[in-house]
């Protein structure tokens, strides 16, 4: 390469210059000569040749430039000496700068130019070059550049690839936290890598010292033999031992080889943590030991493919009843303990798909026979390569017997249930025993299961039978054999329930045991049903195909079904007795339906009769009161008169006070005198007349309402201007008996549907009710508010006041104390006033104050637009 950058130097140190060659149409003769042998130099290079001539004015003229220049720049010599800009347009753009600042350089320092960079060709290739070249200042000021650029890709991929290398053996190295060192056969540390150990010397500490220095004597003997070994074999060794450090005593393993001549790499590696999971781990191989041993659970280790037992524990073989020496080495099939073979290939099915299997509730064939259920729990373990089966077996045979024994309780209490919600709701006694008799034999599971009566004229026969279809019916038997019967009872007689698990070895008559041989009878349960002391029957279960062992809820369940049999019949019999007895009242009802037809003509004849007596007495004493009326209310204008004539005449010396002279009854027309009669009576004559036209005027207007309903028109109403014009009416009367009102109504009340007119008379006779039970000098407070869409109208005065139960009654229509001569007429206004406010679809009442006083009040109805289309 140096030869090269010579090459053209001395072509141009031969006295020819540059600028010379570059204006001679022709190149010197010996430039030309060489020129071949520059060509084939360059063509056995990876790299080309050049000559560049910068001159002054900036132009650039290229004297020569190699062939090799196809090769590195893809592009044809001829291009490059055309355009030399093409070669620049090359250069990768993150590689301009540093190529034009080496320029620069080398043109201002006038030192050699060197630079190494990236292309890329016309074809898209990547490729680094090394472009090295002398300047030479010419006389004329022109710089001539003679150089060589070399392709090294290659190099710069290889020393990418050995940094590549460099770093990944160094990020290994830095990610292992293990201590190394370079050991010689002496034992001398040569170096070491520290970080990220626990190390209490520093790396000049340890560098140049020997091991026995450092290391307590036995470890540093323990380390030389194992240098030793690692050297003369150059096999890997490995030595472990224990140092005291800052945090204890720490275990480690130490791993030498030969890195060297006469000298070993050690790796040195904390083990303390290994150690104590090894310590852990036999620790809890012991515990595991001692658990599979002592586990009240049989524990089995078992091959997975075959199933053949490697470890039993010792509640295995209780359970199983195999001895562990029986048991190893055979399989669960050769010890015939699955029930059913599938459950094992279900099992290894589950295992091989999920590797665990959890509670399944398998049953197994112990070595006397007897089945036993158990949950099963297992994995896959690995042992020496084996596959295993580590089973764990939970013996639940007892709580399924407890399971299967409540079963049976709820399938008992939901039979009874059943039972007693059909005796309740049926009255039906032949379907409520048949049902019984079909239920409680699928309960049991028997061949058999009747209800026999007892009666001394009927004898004994089968009320209901639920049979299997193989044996024998024992419907429609009965006998009249006095002296069998007698025997069937005392045996119910002798004991309540009679269990019998087999017949064969009951003492009983020849007859009895031939009718057990007639149904095919082999056990029987016999449960009395009695109707208070009496006998009436048996619920009876019997079994046909074997001897049979009655359990307690079995023997529980009939005693029960046998009261409630019990029971029904009870309700049959009453339920008889209630149809005769249903059948004389309904007898005696139609007679006294009958009856009371007639009684209530009676009462409407009667009614009839009240009416028109009413109507035509009220209609007479009202014509009688009205005419005495009006002749008294003559009499008291014209004895007025006349005692103003008498005074005037000084006849008799009567005063304004006298009264009229009225003629005698018995006398002739001609002779009648005069009887004189003071004006108070003639006023209370008249005011007795008033009230009788008003108690009669009521009467009237009651019988009206009870019949046909009070008559109401509804109509818009401003309540505040109808509360003050009639308080307008009632001021004479007010006044009369010295009473004051004090209104608190607002002006802007609502308006209400109401009748003014009916209103208003309940207004008066409120007013009249406190007036005529007070004495004069009462005050009123007369208030009105809303509430609810209601208006509440509020009288208040200051008068007697009355009991809660006068205050409950007093709008009722009630007899009442014939001494109070103002209460009957009284009494039936306040009863029209409560009829009049719930024609409104108000209410009325009364409240007692406390001190002094009553206050009435009402309400009504605000007006709504779909108020006025109520009829």
């Amino acid at each position: 390469m140096i030869a090269l950058n010579i090459m053209p130097i001395a072509y141009i140190s031969k006295g020819l210059r540059v600028d010379e060659i570059v204006k001679s149409p022709q190149k010197p003769d010996f430039l030309t000569e060489k020129i071949p042998l520059l060509e084939k130099i360059s063509a056995n290079l990876p790299g080309m040749i050049f000559q560049i001539l910068q001159r002054q004015d900036g132009s650039v003229f290229i004297p020569y430039i190699s062939s090799g220049c196809k090769y590195l720049y893809e592009l044809e010599p001829e291009a490059v000496q055309a355009d030399f800009q093409v070669l620049c347009k090359l250069i990768h753009p993150q590689d301009i700068k540093a190529f034009t600042e080496s320029i620069d350089v080398c043109r201002n320092t006038f030192t050699a130019w060197h630079w190494e960079g990236r292309i890329v060709t016309p074809s898209g290739k990547l490729k680094w070059i090394q472009g090295t070249s002398q300047p030479e200042l010419q006389e004329v000021g022109d710089f001539l550049w003679h150089g060589l650029v070399m392709d090294i890709t290659d190099r710069k991929q290889a020393q990418e690839k050995l940094q590549e290398s460099e770093a990944r053996y160094k990020a290994i190295l830095d990610a292992i936290p293990d201590l190394m060192f370079r050991i010689s056969r002496d034992g001398e540390y040569l170096d070491l890598k520290s970080e990220d150990a626990n190390i209490t010397l520093s790396r000049e500490e340890i560098l140049g010292k020997n091991l026995q220095e450092l290391l307590p004597s036995d470890v540093a003997a323990i380390s030389q033999v194992a240098i030793a070994k690692t050297l003369d074999s150059g096999i890997l060794q490995t030595c472990e031992y224990q140092l005291p450090t800052y945090l204890g005593i720490r275990d480690y393993e130490a791993r030498l080889v030969v890195s060297g001549e006469d000298e070993v790499l050690a790796i040195v590696r904390d083990i303390t943590d290994r150690k104590q999971g090894e310590v852990a781990l036999q620790n809890l191989a012991q515990k595991f030991a001692k658990a599979f041993s002592c586990s009240p659970d049989s524990i089995t280790i078992s091959t997975l493919q075959e199933g053949r037992f490697m470890e039993v524990n010792d509640s295995f073989v209780e359970l199983s009843g195999y001895g562990r020496d029986a048991a190893i080495g055979k399989t669960s099939f050769e010890l015939n303990l699955w029930v059913d073979d599938r459950d094992r290939l279900k099992l290894v099915q589950e295992l091989q798909n999920t590797g665990v299997a959890r509670n399944l509730e398998i049953e197994f064939r112990q070595k006397s026979g007897e089945i036993v259920t158990t949950l099963l729990s297992a994995e896959v373990i690995d042992l020496d390569g084996t596959p295993a089966i580590l089973a764990v077996h939970h013996d639940i045979t007892e709580r399924k017997q407890v399971e299967a024994q409540f079963y049976l309780s709820a399938q008992r209490d939901h039979l009874l249930a059943e039972t007693l919600v059909r005796i309740r709701s049926s009255l039906n006694l032949e379907q409520i025993l048949q049902t019984t008799v079909t239920e409680v034999r699928q309960f049991l599971q028997a061949d058999r299961v009747f209800i026999g009566l007892n009666n001394t004229s009927l004898g004994v026969r089968t009320l209901a039978e639920s049979v299997d279809p193989k044996y024998p019916s024992i419907s429609g038997w009965s006998t009249n054999d006095e002296a069998y019967l007698q025997e069937l009872r005392n045996l119910l007689k002798d004991n309540l329930v009679r269990v019998v698990e087999d017949v064969t070895q009951m003492t009983v008559s020849p007859k009895v045991k031939a009718h057990f041989q007639k149904f095919q009878t082999r056990a029987a349960l016999t449960v009395p049903i009695m109707l208070g002391n009496e006998l009436f029957g048996a619920l009876i279960a019997n079994q046909c195909s074997g001897l049979r062992h009655w359990q307690p809820i079995e023997i529980d369940l009939l005693k029960q079904m046998s009261e409630q049999v019990a029971i029904a019949i009870q309700q049959s019999q009453i339920c008889q007795k209630l149809a005769e007895l249903n059948t004389n009242l309904e007898q005696q009802v139609q007679e006294r339906t009958a009856q009371l037809q007639q009684k209530m003509q009676e009462v409407e004849k009667l009614h009839r009769v009240k009416d028109v007596v009413l109507h035509t007495v009220a209609h007479d004493l009202r014509t009688s009161v009205m005419g005495n009326l009006m002749v008294l209310k003559n009499l008291l204008n014209q004895g007025t008169g006349e005692a103003g004539e008498a005074e005037g005449q000084g006849a008799g010396g009567r005063g304004e006070n006298s009264s009229p002279l009225l003629p005698t009854p018995c006398s002739p027309a001609s002779s009648q005198s005069p009887i004189p009669i003071s004006r108070s009576i003639i006023e209370r004559m008249i005011q007795g007349n008033d009230r009788q036209l008003t108690m009669i005027n009521s009467l009237l207007e009651i019988n009206s309402c009870e019949k046909q309903g009070i008559e109401i028109k509804l109509e818009p109403v401003q309540f505040s201007t109808l509360l003050t014009e009639t308080f307008a009416h009632l001021e004479p009367i007010l006044i009369q008996n010295q009473a004051t009102l004090k209104k608190l109504v607002p002006a802007d009340l609502p308006l209400v549907m109401a009748d003014g007119t009916r209103l208003q008379k309940v207004l008066a006779n409120l007013i009249t009710h406190r007036l005529q039970n007070n004495p004069p000098g009462l005050n009123f407070t007369l208030s009105a508010t809303i509430e609810a869409g209601m208006i509440r109208t509020q009288i208040q005065d200051n008068g007697v006041v009355m009991s809660k139960v006068e205050c409950d009654r007093l709008f009722d229509l009630h007899v009442r104390d014939p001494q109070d001569s103002c209460s009957t007429s009284i009494g039936l206004k306040m009863y029209l006033c409560r009829k009049v406010i719930k024609a409104h679809g108000g209410e009325i009442g009364v409240i007692s104050n406390r001190k002094r006083g009553l206050t009435f009040w009402f309400t009504l109805p605000l007006f709504t637009s779909s108020a006025t289309n109520r009829p």
